[in-house]
């Protein structure tokens, strides 16, 4: 059981830190990056910056979000003592396919506000 309650807290931990990036992108009034290694633009390179950091901080919220319902879906696989295959579905799922997702919802971004 407290193997269990571990690894929800450090999901739950992960998330925060999401949800943080999320919020500290809502409320910057300069450009923000992806976290990609790509520098971020310059204000002058993009149509709308609130927007650009708006849409970029939602994004990592919602990122938070859905790895502590897949954090939260694992621990009650666990609690049911599930095979270790059912559990890595929800758990991995939760964080690495929404990667994908974010990576395309950033491409889109930077065609939609980037200025050419």
């Amino acid at each position: 059981m407290a193997e269990t309650i571990m690894c929800f807290v450090i999901y739950l931990l992960v998330a925060l830190v999401m949800i943080g990036i999320g919020v500290s992108q809502l409320k910057s009034k300069t450009p923000v990056g992806f976290y990609s290694g790509e520098k971020p633009f310059e204000a002058g390179e993009l149509s709308d910056v609130p927007m650009w950091n708006k849409k970029h901080g939602k994004m990592w919220i919602i990122y938070g979000i859905i790895i502590i319902f897949s954090g939260l879906a694992g621990t009650f696989l666990i609690g049911a003592d599930a095979a270790w295959q059912v559990v890595l579905i929800p758990m991995a799922g939760g964080v690495v396919a929404p990667i994908i997702w974010m990576i395309g919802y950033h491409e889109r971004l930077v065609r939609k506000y980037k200025v050419i």
